[in-house]
């Protein structure tokens, strides 16, 4: 699981810019916490301890034991630091991790398939779920709020959600309001 992913080098010392890809940095790049460097998606390479790390701007600023210049972490640029899937922090009641919603079955609440769920986007106030299916020749997007999202049951691997106004193709384009005009 990538916790982060690095930037680039950060003075001569063999500090990283590390952009943070959890929602734990405090507790991921903590001093003494293992870590492992992954070049891009394949296996990881390397077990790597934190000596120290500090926020800085949007990044962290990562220095693991056994370095001691630029020119040991310099080839690191681009590469990923994870933690096994095993070593997931514990998330509050009705949260979950991205890669566990990937792949649900979604449903509405009237009990119609409205497709599978392929991608969780993050654009600001809420995440925004991607669900692929027959509905609408166009992906459908939910709101990850408790209004539209009902049920999650990881077990049977199954959403089920309510379809508010507007978050299908003929209720965006004025279609359903046109037809409320007509009746």
């Amino acid at each position: 699981m990538t916790v982060g992913v690095i930037a680039n080098t950060h003075g001569l010392r063999g500090e990283l810019r590390v952009l943070p890809r959890t929602d734990f940095p405090e507790q991921r790049f903590a001093q003494g916490v293992s870590l492992w460097l992954r070049p891009g998606g394949q296996t990881p390479i390397k077990q790597l301890v934190v000596r120290s790390a500090r926020p800085h701007k949007q990044f962290w600023l990562v220095l693991f034991e056994g370095v001691a210049s630029i020119g040991d972490v310099e080839a690191w640029k681009g590469m990923e630091l994870c933690v096994p899937v095993s070593e997931r922090m514990p998330l509050p009641e009705e949260s979950y991790y991205i890669d566990q919603l990937i792949g649900l079955q979604v449903y509405s609440d009237d009990g119609a398939y409205v497709g599978e769920l392929v991608d969780v986007l993050t654009p600001g106030a809420n995440d925004v779920y991607v669900v692929r299916g027959p509905l609408q020749r166009q992906d459908v997007l939910l709101p990850a709020i408790r209004d539209c999202v009902r049920e999650v049951d990881l077990a049977s691997g199954r959403m089920v959600v309510h379809l508010l106004p507007g978050l299908l193709e003929e209720e965006s384009d004025g279609a359903a309001a046109r037809r409320g005009e007509q009746e």
